[in-house]
């Protein structure tokens, strides 16, 4: 077989020393049964960039049963996991190879899952139904890299480009258009013209697509760091996928407090949340970001003098928080994570550990466990805010530097914020009160945990055993 490539025999060579061993057995013992084997997807695509980590696939000649039948006859261990579509996984050393013979598809009614599939005996075949150029290449140890759409040259100068006709691409599976946008985001990469025509035509195609996969695309959008960019230049696509940021687009303020609109506001706040937390927030920051202005337009109201306001904005944004990942089957910590983010990011605080006190137990209230956590990124969210908001609110980001240290202090000094930091327990008030077990006993602790935030006491046993006893 003739290889079509640009690769230098230095870079070839590179990637023949980095292929696993457990992906070579793979294809030793696949091409020793007569075989033909390469491998494809991610593993190619990151190593030409000197990535490395990606999980190994391998693509065949061999129809799945033979696939099987050799691999296990080679002492590896296969399960059948996708027989339908020629899939089987391998296991070598406790690492899985998808193995899957050379297939071509057939129209997708549902613009999800191809009608038929049908397997053939050409890899360019396989290669040529892919869905961009960067994730349309096969490699061989032996053979090189083979290129038939220009994959690596479009890697070398980050362009995203479907492969062949893109409407045909992206009606075949409508999340494409937002793996377009996320593999842009991964790799710094621009849209061709003609691909990113096609997203915008082919974006309400995601409304037919289940939410848990726009769940885990958008989140491997946030997790790229580059969500600013696809708000400013996919929002075609980042609208369709959660329609609930629609309207933020062009939305004007009206607020002395605001140099934006709400779009242009939000993305300034997600490229801020980067810089802020080192270019590595939480996921739950990151959604809290995207997030916390989205029920703005919803709950705009203006006074006689013309000026915008958005009064009760942090609950009703909590609430399509809630909605939102909800739908998109993000990870329930995450998404109370998030809620509270976005129901407390205009909470007013003082750069005071009594301040940082009641931000705690507010942070505990709304998602028990991660107050710690989420004190922070509150803080790099509110101190994003306040650089995305009018030049004028610029000053109060340096102010939050000061409630980063109080919020310090407060944690390195053991204080209370919850009832169970007391220094006594239920059973002391039982004791010392002499009352039965129930809801009493709680709001006992919690008036002695309203106390010790307040600083009206300290929280030292024997001055709450005295109240109790008092």
């Amino acid at each position: 077989m003739d290889v079509r490539t640009d690769a230098g025999s230095a870079t070839v060579a590179r990637l023949a020393r980095e292929l696993p061993d457990y992906a070579r057995q793979v294809l030793g013992a696949l091409e020793a049964a007569g075989y033909e084997a390469w491998v494809v997807g991610g593993w190619v695509r990151d190593a030409l960039l000197g990535r490395a980590g990606h999980d190994v696939d391998v693509t065949t000649s061999a129809p799945w049963q033979e696939t099987a039948r050799v691999l296990r006859a080679a002492g590896v261990e296969v399960h059948e996991t996708g027989t339908a579509h020629g899939t089987v996984t391998a296991v070598v050393d406790g690492r899985p190879v998808e193995t899957t013979t050379y297939r071509v598809e057939g129209a997708y009614s549902d613009l999800r899952h191809p009608d038929e599939v049908r397997f053939v005996t050409d890899v360019r075949e396989d290669l040529a139904r892919r869905d961009f150029t960067v994730n349309a290449m096969a490699f061989h140890p032996e053979r090189g890299l083979l290129d038939p759409f220009g994959g690596e040259q479009d890697l070398a100068a980050r362009v995203i480009r479907a492969v062949g006709e893109p409407d045909r691409r992206f009606g075949e599976d409508a999340l494409r258009v937002l793996r377009a946008v996320r593999f842009a985001c991964r790799l710094d990469a621009r849209i061709e013209p003609a691909t990113q025509e096609a997203l915008r035509r082919c974006a309400g195609g995601l409304a037919a697509i289940a939410s848990e996969r726009i769940g885990q695309e958008l989140d491997g959008i946030l997790a790229t760091g580059r969500v600013a960019w696809a708000l400013r230049n996919e929002f075609a696509v980042m609208a369709a996928a959660v329609p609930e940021l629609g309207p933020m687009e062009g939305f004007d303020q009206k607020s002395p407090y605001h140099a934006h609109d709400v779009l242009e506001h939000t993305a300034r706040v997600c490229a801020a949340v980067e810089e802020f937390s080192g270019g590595a927030p939480g996921k739950t920051l990151r959604w809290a970001a995207l997030l916390h202005d989205v029920a703005k337009p919803a709950c705009w109201s203006e006074d006689v003098s013309g000026r915008g306001h958005f009064f009760g904005h942090p609950e009703a944004g909590a609430r399509v928080v809630r909605a939102v990942m909800g739908r998109l089957a993000l990870p329930g910590e995450v998404t109370r994570g998030a809620e509270a983010l976005v129901r407390l990011h205009d909470l007013e605080v003082s750069p005071t550990r009594r301040s940082m006190r009641r931000m705690l137990a507010e942070l505990e209230r709304l998602a028990p466990g991660q107050a710690r956590p989420l004190a922070f990124a509150l803080l790099d969210l509110k101190r994003s805010d306040a650089v995305a908001k009018a030049p004028g609110c610029m000053g109060y980001a340096a102010d939050l530097d000061r409630m980063s240290v109080a919020l310090r202090e407060e944690l390195a000094s053991g204080g209370a914020w919850r009832v169970r930091d007391l220094a006594v327990s239920g059973a002391d008030v039982i004791r010392e009160r002499g009352i039965e077990p129930g809801p009493g006993v709680g709001m006992v602790l919690s008036q002695l945990l309203e106390a010790v935030m307040e600083d009206e006491l300290p929280n030292e046993r024997e001055v709450l055993l005295a109240w109790l006893r008092w």
